[in-house]
């Protein structure tokens, strides 16, 4: 899933940067910008997961609860610190173009770490399964209907704050009205606690003894709740004195969970399918997916930045494609060499593997 994240990232920034303006006018680059819509909430939503599987080791082996929130804080502060640290990079690169007030721009690297340790508390102040689970979805919830007045109606009350701050709430940051473009706590935490719940739903036991049903059934809750929020939408009621479905809209929110939710179904389907017909022993997805922070990191400025590989806002459909082959291409070879890398890098299992062999003799 997240090599599919890395997938649906590469071609929304692929052509929203190099597309001429007749291109950025066809059907492809619209289909392109809906796909846009998902890179950001999967890295959140498995963000989360990824979370629940390592409390729930933490929890089996016996660690106490102070010392579980203490390395989830920790680790969702180092996140939140490579944060600040790409932002610090793109504005020396962007120098003497990029504005100071980009070095406090709420990225997704910023938020995934405040999620992170927001879900740190929560499971501290939820020591159970049950609770985790019921304590994550509630959260979701509550983000989710909070964002409409946190972006329109509330802003009287939280434009007191510094604009830095504020925009940790809702986006602002130095404009008068919040940007879609950002990542604030609202709506985009949301996403992280969805994914803690089925994350803890996913490893637990029963869910474990029956896997394959457990994810069916995610699935198909998944496409009902994209089906019953889509119906909302269509009510004639509206709650909200501001309503933007496509930015702060719970509807759009739901959506967008339900077919994540989907998509988890769909790619473990395609791993069982993979490992029965035997495989090729090697997937781009799943390379590409153990890397992900590091793609992250380095495609931006190949894409957006002074390195970019192509001319920007000047290719044809065609141009800016093949540029996005070569994107991806390019970051599937620095992930195979990372990862090379790592394992030749990795004295302590040389040394494990030393002692056995030693102990075999």
């Amino acid at each position: 899933m997240r090599g599919l994240a890395c997938v649906l990232m590469f071609q929304t920034h692929c052509y929203d940067s190099w597309l001429s303006p007749e291109g950025r006018q066809s059907e492809l680059f619209r289909w392109s910008q809906l796909g846009g819509t998902f890179p950001a909430p999967l890295f959140l939503f498995l963000a989360g997961i990824s979370f629940a599987l390592v409390t729930d080791r933490m929890r089996h082996k016996g660690i106490a609860a102070s010392q579980i929130v203490c390395t989830t804080l920790r680790r969702g502060a180092e996140i939140f610190a490579l944060g600040l640290l790409f932002r610090v990079q793109e504005f020396l690169l962007g120098y003497p173009g990029a504005p100071w007030t980009d070095l406090l721009r709420v990225d997704i690297l910023n938020m995934i770490g405040i999620s992170m340790m927001l879900m740190g508390v929560l499971c501290r102040l939820a020591p159970t399964r049950a609770a985790s689970v019921t304590g994550a979805a509630a959260t979701m919830l509550l983000i989710a209907l909070v964002t409409p007045p946190m972006w329109t109606t509330w802003r009287a009350a939280t434009a007191r704050l510094p604009w830095w701050l504020e925009s940790y709430l809702n986006g602002v940051h130095v404009f008068p009205e919040p940007q879609p473009w950002l990542f604030p706590i609202f709506p985009w935490t949301a996403f992280a606690f969805a994914g803690l719940a089925v994350g803890f739903l996913l490893f637990s036991e029963s869910a474990r003894t029956r896997e394959a049903r457990a994810v069916v059934l995610i699935g198909l809750g998944g496409a009902a709740l994209a089906a019953m929020a889509y119906a909302l939408v269509l009510l004639p009621v509206q709650l909200y004195a501001v309503y933007d479905f496509w930015h702060t809209s719970p509807n759009f929110f739901l959506i967008r969970l339900g077919l994540l939710l989907v998509i988890l179904c769909g790619c473990f389907a395609w791993c069982r399918l993979w490992e029965h017909f035997g495989g090729l022993g090697f997937s781009p997805m799943v390379q590409l997916g153990a890397t992900s922070m590091m793609i992250y990191w380095v495609h931006i400025e190949f894409v957006y930045g002074r390195f970019s590989i192509l001319a920007k806002g000047a290719q044809s459909v065609v141009g800016a494609s093949l540029g996005l082959l070569m994107i991806f291409l390019a970051m599937l070879a620095l992930s195979l060499l990372r990862t090379g890398l790592k394992g030749k890098l990795d004295l302590r299992g040389f040394l494990r593997g030393r002692k056995v062999s030693n102990g075999q003799r």
